[in-house]
């Protein structure tokens, strides 16, 4: 019996051991995989992406607001109220010291191209923003979330 319990436990360390670098790789979980969008899909999103932080940098609320689908227009109703959301709320897309593109990934909200970014105040963020393509085939952003970031401050 006792020797029975041994074979075991050692066939568990074993297993353990295998898997060990595997974890330490960081392949114990499957990365997401990339959008399966065509490229003139993807270029598209981050130039809509890029325009409207653009708009914020500018305060051009007209501009930002107009990138954002009909659904997150007509929830906020005017450019004024949505430009005072993303100025009280999400201070790292308003004025980030710096933005970089992830991956973009589809989920069943629809694309979600993700971007690293540095608010004002050094912290780190990730921006997931949930894209919508609209009948005449353009792209708009259809909500924003941030995470945050690993690195606390930068």
């Amino acid at each position: 019996m006792i020797r029975h319990l041994f074979r075991v436990l050692i066939l568990a360390v074993g297993l353990c051991a295998a898997a060990l670098p595997a974890l330490a790789q960081g392949n114990a979980v499957p990365a997401d995989p990339p959008s399966q969008l065509a490229m003139h899909d993807q270029q598209a999103i981050r130039q809509v992406i890029e325009a409207q932080l653009t708009a914020f940098q500018h305060d051009d609320g007209s501009k930002a607001f107009g990138y954002a689908t009909p659904a997150i227009q007509q929830k906020f109703g005017d450019a004024a109220n949505f430009m005072a959301m993303v100025k009280s709320g999400y201070p790292a897309v308003y004025r980030p010291r710096s933005v970089a593109f992830d991956k973009l990934v589809d989920t069943e909200f629809g694309p979600d191209q993700i971007l690293q970014v540095i608010g004002p105040d050094g912290v780190a963020y990730t921006a997931h923003y949930i894209m919508q393509k609209q009948p005449d085939g353009s792209w708009m952003i259809n909500g924003c979330y941030l995470t945050r970031g690993t690195d606390q401050n930068v």
